[in-house]
């Protein structure tokens, strides 16, 4: 399931409203294992660009 979140996640990455609905969903359907490493390799994959702050905040927020 991580992977497929990891692609849908990259494909939406255009559109940050998008984006945070299909990041936020995530948290629905992962383990806390699971959203461990999705944290991380989103940290690393949006680093630069318009979805970082959308990732800070909902990582932030999140209790998990």
């Amino acid at each position: 399931m991580l992977e497929y979140v990891k692609t849908i996640l990259l494909k939406v990455s255009f559109d940050i409203r998008l984006f945070e609905k299909e990041l936020r969903k995530a948290f629905k359907v992962l383990v806390k294992q699971d959203l461990v490493l999705l944290r991380a390799w989103c940290y690393e994959q949006f680093a630069s660009g318009i979805c970082h702050h959308i990732v800070k905040r909902v990582f932030t927020k999140a209790a998990f």
